[in-house]
């Protein structure tokens, strides 16, 4: 009985947290562009790729915050 990785995988254990689905989800639709993000138990960190859309992302930090219904603080980190 082999299972495929992704089987292994679907259980909810390993589905990613609400938050990192609604970052990823804003900056697609806003930006055109795909983050990395990582949930820690004080912050959540947004990986980008470039300065200007870490820079372009601080003037939304407030707004992602409210959408994730989150009290932890939001890093960027350019990648």
């Amino acid at each position: 009985m082999s299972k495929a990785l992704g089987d292994l995988l679907d259980t909810s254990k390993y589905a990613e947290p609400p938050e990192i689905k609604q970052i990823k989800a804003y900056i697609k639709a806003r930006f055109q562009s795909e983050v990395g993000v990582a949930v820690g138990p004080r912050q959540i960190t947004i990986a980008v790729s470039s300065a200007a859309l870490a820079g372009t992302l601080r003037m939304h930090l407030h707004q992602l915050q409210q959408l994730c219904n989150t009290d932890k603080r939001l890093v960027i980190r350019i990648s």
